[in-house]
């Protein structure tokens, strides 16, 4: 490999795992997407294995892509999802790069990492994570602070899962009579494509088996019915963002922004795609505190290799940054 020393990213979220080879002096030389290789979600019952299978392929080919082998790699990071909520795992999970690289040049953490690390360029602050889960991490002093991501049955609040759920919990509300019938009722009756509303339990957990990435692509018909005037789902939306608000506080406090110090926030994950949640994220984010709402830099794939060259010793200098800015897409 003729180029800069290279540093592989690896953003493994809950439903695709996103790869890149990103050089020192920043350049972007290959991108590459697999399925996801979150192993604790439903019907999946193979454990570390899953991911082994899926970076198996997964790494060579975006090495071959960038024209390099994983022996060139002067560092990679791999945000797996569920690393560290599954103690018993770690180890297998520790090992599974140094196995496919053939070297222990990399480090292996929750792909939460990757989304701070991209959307603010290793900067001190916090990113709030909603897409298919909720939660947020930052990175402050050599502070690192999880907050959230307790998983959809127990947590997961203001994520695409969530809204989903609720969504569907608001329509059995309204098919009943327990809930005035709102904008929500049509056009997530119409989504769900039902010949009677009871169907909807066989749907849920026969034929969707009560898959979370099923649920979760409810979630834009839920914001879409609230900005219809559906004050149920309005209201559902309002809770998701106050829970989103208060992730981000208690991380601030956690990592020590004290009374008055400005707190760079980011975010991350489909549901921040909905302009309603954007507007009242920053609305709420706004009204608590010394807040400073900035828009993601790069990408969380992208992070992952700027936080695999932070920890190879080689932190992307403010050119490459400027020049990976310039040529990467957020």
């Amino acid at each position: 490999m003729t180029h800069a020393p290279a540093y592989l990213g690896v953003d493994g979220g809950g439903t695709k795992t996103a790869l890149c080879v990103v050089t020192a002096d920043g350049r972007l030389l290959a991108q590459h997407e697999a399925p996801s290789v979150y192993y604790l979600g439903a019907g999946q019952a193979s454990g570390p294995g899953l991911v082994r299978a899926l970076l198996a392929e997964a790494v060579p080919a975006v090495c071959a892509a960038a024209g390099a082998s994983p022996a060139d790699l002067a560092g990679a990071f791999f945000g797996l999802p569920a690393y560290g909520e599954a103690s018993a795992d770690t180890a297998e999970l520790d090992a599974i790069p140094g196995e496919l690289l053939g070297h222990d040049r990399y480090r292996c953490d929750n792909d939460m990492v990757c989304g701070w690390a991209g959307s603010l360029a290793l900067a001190a602050g916090v990113n709030v994570i909603s897409g298919t889960g909720s939660m947020t991490y930052g990175e402050r002093a050599g502070r690192h602070v999880r907050v959230g991501g307790w998983g959809e049955l127990v947590g997961d609040e203001g994520s695409a899962y969530w809204l989903g759920i609720r969504g569907l919990q608001a329509w059995t509300w309204m098919s009943d009579g327990r809930a005035p019938v709102g904008p929500l009722h049509a056009l997530l009756g119409d989504r769900l494509g039902l010949a009677a509303p009871l169907d909807l339990v066989s749907l849920v957990h026969d034929t969707w088996g009560g898959d979370r990435s099923t649920i979760a692509a409810l979630a834009p018909v839920v914001t879409a019915a609230a900005d219809a005037g559906d004050p149920v789902a309005a209201e559902v939306v309002d809770e998701g963002v106050a829970e989103l608000v208060r992730l981000v506080r208690v991380t601030a406090e956690r990592l020590g922004f004290g009374p008055g110090e400005v707190v760079p926030v980011s975010t991350s994950g489909g549901v921040f795609r909905a302009g309603r949640v954007r507007r009242l994220f920053a609305e709420r984010l706004a009204a608590t505190g010394s807040y400073a709402l900035r828009a993601p830099r790069f990408s969380p794939v992208v992070g992952a290799a700027l936080y695999a060259a932070r920890e190879a010793g080689s932190p992307l200098d403010d050119a490459a940054l400027a020049r990976l800015g310039a040529g990467s897409a957020r």
